[in-house]
């Protein structure tokens, strides 16, 4: 048997030749076993009906199995030139031979180097990936955390319009000036407010480049 593993002729067939020749070889030995049983029954009934026959059964089988060892070296040697022909013949892929799935490495030749250059790349572009998917992330919690803080002060500020609203209907002056402090803070809480929605603009710009 071959030792030669003809790998290139594995990948086309499905199957290495070797694996192929064996089960040949098993097939036809099994067939010459059979054969020289089925004779040596066929003889035995024969001589079943001889009466005065001085062969015995145990010297049939003698003669059965050295008549197998003879038939079995001549077919050893003839199987062992049928193998060597049908590994040089049928089985195997001349060297100009590619395979047209093996055509892309001849249309874009790639060195180790070159390979390794490209998956250096690959994975540094994966870790960006990554890096980006969690900036991504860590900008959507900061801006839900924003709009919460902007839904609550816009109820604080609308509450300060309310009480605003009241001193300059119902009240008189006297007692509205006492709440003069409102004016600048109701300001604050405005430019707080602002300050907060262009932030939230910008974390959603970044979001969308992202």
């Amino acid at each position: 048997m071959s030792v030669n593993p003809m790998t290139y002729e594995a990948q086309f067939f499905g199957f290495t030749p070797q694996t192929c020749l064996l089960r040949m070889y098993t097939a036809f030995q099994d067939c010459l076993f059979d054969m020289l049983l089925l004779v040596e029954n066929v003889i035995l009934k024969k001589l079943e009906g001889l009466s005065e026959c001085r062969i015995s059964p145990l010297l049939i089988r003698k003669s059965t199995e050295k008549f197998l060892f003879l038939l079995k070296e001549n077919f050893d040697e003839l199987f062992s030139k049928m193998e060597e022909m049908l590994l040089q013949l049928v089985f195997n892929i001349p060297k100009n031979v590619l395979l047209p799935e093996d055509k892309v490495h001849r249309q874009y030749p790639y060195s180790k180097e070159q390979f390794q250059a490209l998956q250096d790349e690959i994975h540094q572009l994966q870790e960006q990936y990554k890096a980006e998917v969690s900036a991504g992330q860590a900008l959507r919690a900061e801006l839900e955390e924003q709009e919460v803080v902007q839904a609550e002060l816009e109820k604080i500020l609308q509450c300060f319009v309310g009480l605003e609203n009241i001193c300059r209907e119902h009240w008189n002056c006297s007692f509205r000036e006492s709440f003069a402090f409102l004016t600048p803070s109701l300001k604050k809480l405005q430019d707080k407010l602002k300050d907060i929605e262009e932030k939230s603009k910008k974390l959603k710009k970044r979001e969308t480049e992202s």
